[in-house]
């Protein structure tokens, strides 16, 4: 007990301890039944303070939430994000995790080495990811996805998230909070036919806050290892 709380600030202890409080609250007030979508839930705002400090379980926890989001996900026919996290983000991250572990910083485990992306990749990242956007579009509306413009979007949000994170990029958060923007349309969007889905949007909310303290803090880790 005494390491993690010498591993975590007294900010980054608040921000998950009023993540999980908002998960459990929203759950037991809209849901109560769900429990997988609350272990998901739980398991994903955990999954992302790790990731926020640079560690490498955040990304392992990544892959689990990927798997248990994707069946909340078939449950309301949202088959977009179904494909994207089974079929990109869950492999995806698991190439992360690879990444993270052969480049620990300073023979850390606990914190990896934050990488570099110059402007030639942007611009490869750019092109991927509208012809992946696109691709999935035709894919989504085959298969009759609730919502498929948001659903689309979201594909492309994801697939900057994921290839920036196996690049160790800060900017990684920033666009996996741009996706939670998404997601929480996406999810109001289902709560407005049940409203036992707005659990999901609370999630999601809380995913939003711990990933712009990820981009924050991945900058500082940046800086600091500079100067290291």
């Amino acid at each position: 007990m005494k390491r993690i709380l010498h591993y975590f600030s007294a900010v980054e202890l608040c921000l998950w301890g009023f993540s999980v409080l908002a998960i459990l609250i929203s759950f037991f007030c809209f849901e109560q039944t769900g429990y997988l979508s609350l272990a998901g839930s739980l398991i994903g705002i955990t999954s992302l303070i790790l990731c926020a400090k640079g560690h490498p379980l955040g990304m392992a926890l990544g892959i689990v939430f990927s798997v248990i989001y994707s069946i909340i996900s078939y449950s309301f026919a949202y088959y977009g994000e179904m494909i994207t996290y089974l079929g990109m983000t869950m492999p995806m991250s698991v190439l992360s995790l690879i990444a993270w572990l052969r480049h620990p910083h300073k023979e850390s485990r606990a914190e990896v080495e934050v990488g570099e992306v110059g402007g030639k990749e942007y611009l490869f990242m750019g092109v991927l990811t509208v012809g992946i956007t696109v691709g999935f579009y035709f894919i989504l509306k085959a298969f009759g996805t609730a919502n498929l413009i948001p659903s689309t979007i979201s594909v492309a949000t994801s697939f900057t998230a994921v290839y920036l994170g196996f690049r160790r990029s800060p900017y990684y958060a920033l666009c996996y909070a741009a996706n939670d923007i998404v997601l929480i349309v996406l999810w109001v969007l289902a709560s407005l036919e049940d409203l036992s889905y707005l659990s999901v949007v609370i999630c999601f909310a809380a995913f939003l806050a711990n990933d712009i303290y990820a981009f924050i803090n991945w900058r500082r880790m940046k800086k600091r290892q500079k100067e290291e």
